[in-house]
């Protein structure tokens, strides 16, 4: 059964500036919510930041415990800084074709090529190399990021199981986006995100296919805060959580 937890964050708290400036040490915490192990389920999580809070949202397929996370930081004991956690069955079920919601993704903007327009010299050489691998390239501009979006879930694509209208007029935008690159552990390359956050609203055209991408996420680097959907009821704000 999935649950859609969502943690309040105290930003002020040293131990909240140690995860929120760092996307490795955020999910090393929140794997340490799911008891189940060894892990074996997909857990899908985003950061939220607003003018006056922050909260992190995690999908699980289990039910988790986030006390440590509360602990290090979080709002122990006050009002409104207890973890809400919901049985995610309830909006999958809500899944109709036809029916609209108001959505927020963060997305890692990256595409696969075997024949990118100016290939670096390392790019050349994985190109060349008997794997024949393609190179994952990220969009960087909002233009791009937008587009990449549209190819996906626009006019006659519905690769996500929804749409979001024509790309003449679509009901989406960007609202915020950044490219950060950082260390895992050393001596492993480093990762190199180009995140866009979309907001706006779909509607759904394939409902099965909406089940898998939002129990699975979009995209890569899900593992960094990027690909969980979270919707709304249309025209609404608030996250559905059952």
């Amino acid at each position: 059964m999935p649950y859609l937890s969502s943690i309040p964050i105290n930003p002020l708290r040293r131990g909240a500036q140690r995860l929120i400036t760092n996307r490795q040490r955020m999910h090393a915490a929140i794997l340490g919510g799911v008891a189940v192990q060894p892990m074996k389920e997909r857990v899908l999580w985003r950061l939220d930041t607003a003018q006056h809070s922050s909260h992190v949202l995690v999908l699980t397929q289990s039910r988790p415990n986030w006390d440590h996370l509360v602990e290090q930081a979080g709002w122990p004991g006050a009002d409104g800084g207890s973890p809400r956690i919901a049985d995610y069955s309830p909006v999958l079920a809500m899944l109709v074709k036809g029916r609209r919601f108001s959505f927020r993704a963060t997305l890692n903007t990256v595409s696969s090529s075997h024949s990118p327009i100016a290939p670096s010299s390392t790019q050349k050489r994985r190109l060349e190399a008997p794997s024949g691998q393609a190179l994952h390239l990220g969009e960087r501009s909002a233009p791009n990021q937008f587009s990449w979006f549209l190819r996906r879930a626009a006019d006659d694509h519905d690769q996500w199981g929804f749409t979001v209208g024509s790309s003449e007029a679509p009901s989406v935008r960007i609202v915020e986006r950044g490219h950060e690159r950082f260390s895992r552990r050393r001596g492993q390359p480093p990762v190199s995100l180009d995140v866009a956050t979309f907001e706006g609203e779909l509607e759904v055209t394939e409902p099965g296919v909406m089940t898998r991408t939002l129990l699975a996420g979009i995209g890569k680097a899900k593992a960094y805060g990027c690909g969980l959907v979270t919707l709304a009821p249309s025209g609404g704000s608030d996250v559905v959580a059952g």
